[in-house]
């Protein structure tokens, strides 16, 4: 007799486990659930086998290969397409041509077949369908039959007003060749759905054939679990691999090792070569082979694949854990989590119950994971990072993250109190903002919905407001794939790392304040906002003058929504435009490193062709921008940071002026010729927006186009820092071009140095011990002096890597000097990982 194994299926309710696995291949008691199908069939007698492939074929051709191996000869069916069930063993006729079985290959059972075939035989049957019976029959066809087994009625995934009976079809069948007359070829065609109601109403001899014993679906994730534990509890009858420890439910395989402090409770399998550490607590567990179990740690409930690392105090409760996988020490997985192969679980992170994590994940140490990680690469420990909050749009950036995130800002916040939204045009920009707006209504903060606006514009309007605090949504300057939401508080300032810890809680914990019906926060779209803009920002600008020396300017306004605000103001003041990309394009709004590069060729090539007295590259958000001289030369961040700078010294009554450790010392060098104080800050934005608020401070701005003028507003606002650069270019009468001439000629080099995460520390105490004896500053990482010249080093916030950053008096010392650090830092980091 001939048997068919389907074994082409998806396994769609198994994922994560099946992404990359047939499911008949998954593991039951460390063996591939179609194995015991297979020992069961040769032990009925039935050694002529075919296998329906479909999904992963080669994982299943490559583990059973012609069958010898298990006593059976295997044959290996593929298929084109999905045909169904029925469709598919229709591929079959012509080889099928005596009695012959089908069995699914993803079921776990202990039947005897040889007495539904005798029963099929006697009653000469057509087709005899294997039933069995089921506390709750709801998932599964129900099937009805007489007393003499003759099937009279089908129903399948009934209601429980339709439960009629407690049989259910197993997926096993006995045929006869005959059926596959009634098999179309080449279309969808079905078991339950199609042949047998069709042989039925044909009024065929179709026969049902109540079977005694195990069986259970091992189709979704809960019932695989349950499958696995029935199995080493002696539940269904099956032949458990390893050695039974004399008077105990444990199983051990080859050179497996379990420490004899190790409690154990109900039944425990530890595969080969498998090691369990002291003091750790086992309870009902299946574990592959080649594991290693740390010390002192709980698992309870749960199947673990081979090859997986569980470290020192881990605790896992009812969970799958796929091959391959590191759970470091301290972690711990809630009830139901299921993590897929190949991931990295860091350090004291917690899985919520319930979540499911996708091949090839990373969750940081520290992290709360309390929804499903399926598209991106890693979950962090922190959801604020240096650009607010970033993500892949619609992946990890998602509606309902968004939503999320809005309810648990709002939390922050008190009842009835208001915040702003904005973003960019971008459409999925506008799909997250509103899911923001959701979240935020539903705690009962009000919310100022401003729609497409500058940042900088949203920022001003917080100031002059009632708003705690807003939310923009932008796509990454930087990356076409990401999205960024950039938080701020009621100052207009980057939201306080105190402030986004807070958020970060409530949305890990998921503990948002809901309001009541009537109390549910009121969205708003102010009508005046822009004019509030322009007023504020006219009321601290020199018009007469700007008006008096007739500028032509180009400026790329990068498709952002600037060219909605900025063109209004310039034409009061007189300034003729020569306007590039100012038409709203959301999906040209990021540019890639080689594009910007080319905008600003094509800027400066304008720049020369039209006599302009400058160009102004403005960033798609309107806080930053990047400067072309008369002569068409594109400025560099430094030397721009540098020029603003002299202009403040040359035009602005004494004071104080902000910039990052990183800045040119020739920033101080001018400072002392014009009587300013030079404040150094650290490189984040937040940290020199919060510099700018103090007292004194007349300007601040940083290496890379970003300017602040505090008395209008302590934040980034490039359209401001245009007209201020006409303004002060009108006050002292020189070109941009002559202006560079009076900057003392100096030089920065930047490099990067790879660095682990858990090396950092390690690195900044060795940078402090070479410093000692030196002039050094700590403002920031550690940066060194050598007379005029110096380096700083730092780590990265977002990235595994130090920045290395040197000045000197030519290009070529600065690159030397930047280089010996370099290689300081490689040889200690090199030394600690040899």
């Amino acid at each position: 007799m001939k048997a068919i194994i389907m074994a082409g299926g998806f396994g769609t309710r198994l994922r994560p486990l099946t992404n990359n696995l047939p499911k008949p291949m998954v593991p039951v008691a460390n063996r591939p659930v179609m194995e015991y199908i297979v020992n069961l069939l040769r032990e009925s007698g039935i050694r002529d086998l075919y296998s329906l492939l479909f999904f992963h074929p080669e994982a299943i051709e490559g583990y059973f290969g012609d069958g010898s191996a298990f006593g059976v000869r295997m044959r290996y069916i593929g298929a084109i397409d999905d045909y169904g069930t029925a469709g598919s063993v229709g591929n079959t006729r012509g080889i099928m041509d005596s009695t012959f079985l089908v069995i699914s290959g993803d079921i776990l059972l202990d039947f005897d077949l040889s007495l539904p075939i005798r029963f099929h035989r006697e009653k000469g049957a057509m087709a005899t369908i294997v039933l069995t019976r089921v506390l709750n029959p709801l998932p599964y066809g129900i099937v009805i039959t007489n007393k003499e087994g003759r099937i009279l009625r089908f129903l399948e995934k009934p209601t429980w007003g339709e439960v009629f009976s407690d049989t259910i079809n197993t997926g096993i069948y006995i045929l006869e060749p005959s059926v596959f007359e009634y098999i179309p070829e080449g279309r969808e065609f079905d078991f339950s759905k199609d042949l047998f109601p069709l042989l039925l109403r044909e009024d065929k001899p179709l026969y049902g054939y109540v079977a005694d014993g195990y069986w259970k679906d091992i189709g979704g994730l809960d019932e695989y679990l349950t499958g696995n534990l029935d199995a080493i509890s002696g539940r269904v009858k099956l032949p458990i691999p390893g050695e039974r420890v004399e008077g105990r439910d444990l199983w051990l395989g080859r050179d497996a090792g379990v420490d004899y402090t190790v409690r154990i409770e109900g039944a425990v399998l530890v595969g080969n070569n498998s090691t369990v550490g002291r003091g750790s607590h086992l309870s009902n567990v299946v574990i592959g082979d080649n594991c290693t179990i740390g010390e002192n740690v709980t698992i309870t409930d749960s199947v673990i694949w081979d090859d997986v690392f569980i470290g020192n105090e881990a605790l896992l409760q009812e969970n799958i854990v796929g091959k391959g996988t590191r759970i470091m020490d301290h972690a711990c997985l809630g009830e139901g989590a299921v993590v897929s192969d190949h991931c990295h679980i860091g350090h004291g992170s917690v899985i919520k119950a319930n979540v499911k994590v996708w091949p090839h994940k990373v969750v940081e140490d520290g992290a709360t994971l309390s929804s499903s990680l399926i598209w991106g690469e890693r979950w962090s420990k922190s959801i604020f990072g240096t650009y607010g909050v970033t993500g892949l749009a619609n992946i990890e950036l998602s509606p309902e993250f968004a939503c999320k995130l809005g309810a648990a800002y709002g939390a922050t916040l008190r009842k009835g109190s208001t915040v702003s939204t904005s973003r960019d045009s971008h459409k999925a920009c506008r799909m997250i903002n509103r899911a923001i707006m959701t979240g935020l209504l539903s705690t009962g903060v009000n919310v100022n919905d401003y729609g497409v606006i500058p940042m900088p514009v949203a920022r001003y309007l917080a100031r002059i407001s009632d708003e705690e605090g807003g939310i923009h949504t932008r796509r990454s300057p930087f990356d076409p794939e990401l999205i960024d939401l950039k938080f701020f508080d009621g100052k207009g300032l980057d939201l306080h790392p105190s402030r986004e810890k807070a958020v970060e809680r409530l949305f890990y914990r998921e503990d948002f304040r809901r309001a009541h019906l009537e109390e549910t926060g009121e969205l708003r779209f102010p009508i005046h906002a822009l004019e509030s803009y322009r007023n504020g920002f006219l009321s601290l600008i020199d018009e007469a003058l700007i008006r008096e020396a007739s500028f032509k300017v180009v400026i790329d306004y990068s498709f952002g929504s600037s060219a909605t605000v900025f063109p209004s103001i310039l034409g009061r003041l007189n300034v003729d435009v020569v306007a590039v990309n100012a038409n709203l394009d959301g999906s040209r709004i990021t540019k890639s490193p080689g594009e910007f590069e080319k905008a600003l060729s094509q800027l400066s090539n304008i720049v020369r062709s039209v006599g302009a007295h400058m160009g102004i590259f403005l960033d798609a958000g309107g806080e930053k921008i990047y400067i072309v001289d008369e002569k068409g030369d594109v400025m560099d961040g430094d030397g721009a940071l540098k020029l603003f700078c002299l202009l403040v010294f040359r035009t602005c009554e004494r004071g104080r002026v902000a910039v990052p450790v990183t800045a040119s010392s020739a920033i101080e060098e001018m400072a002392g010729l014009y009587g300013f104080e030079v404040i150094r800050t650290k490189v984040s934005g937040r940290s020199i927006m919060e510099v700018s608020s103090a007292e004194g401070v007349v300007f601040a701005g940083e290496n890379t186009g970003g300017y602040i003028f505090p008395q209008f507003q302590p934040a980034f606002d490039g359209m401001f820092s245009i007209v201020k650069l006409l303004e002060m270019r009108a006050k002292v009468g020189l070109g941009i071009h002559d202006l560079v001439r009076e900057i003392p000629p100096r030089f920065l080099a930047h490099e990067k140095v790879a660095c682990p995460w858990e090396m950092k520390g390690e690195m900044m105490r060795r940078l402090i011990e070479e410093a000692e004896g030196s002039p050094h500053q700590l403002i920031e990482g550690v940066k060194i002096f050598f007379g005029k010249d110096w380096v700083v080093a730092y780590p990265s916030h977002d990235h595994p890597h130090f920045h290395i950053i040197a000045e000197s008096s030519t290009r070529a010392k600065a690159h030397e000097l930047a280089m010996y650090f370099v290689e300081r830092l490689r040889s200690w980091r090199d030394r600690e990982v040899g």
